[in-house]
């Protein structure tokens, strides 16, 4: 991505090429900012973003099935 400066502008067609960046960027800096935050992760596991996504949403189905069935009372605590 490209900055803007108080000497040089950001042209229409650099502003555009940042949107485009930034609907990617996104996606993968919020798989790190997750991994880094629940498993102390340094860096991913795999290199496709389709496979990360698929790795980090097991721990959190299984977090989130294991808090729903201490609610109901179904798991020893």
């Amino acid at each position: 991505m490209r900055k803007d400066s108080t000497t040089a502008k950001l042209t229409d067609l650099e502003i555009e090429r940042n949107k485009k960046i930034s609907k990617v960027r996104y996606i993968v800096e919020q798989y790190f900012g997750i991994s880094h935050l629940k498993d102390k992760a340094q860096r991913a596991r795999f290199p496709q973003i389709d496979k990360n996504k698929f790795d980090g949403l097991y721990p959190q189905a299984a977090y989130n099935i294991q808090k729903g069935l201490k609610i109901l009372k179904l798991a020893p605590v």
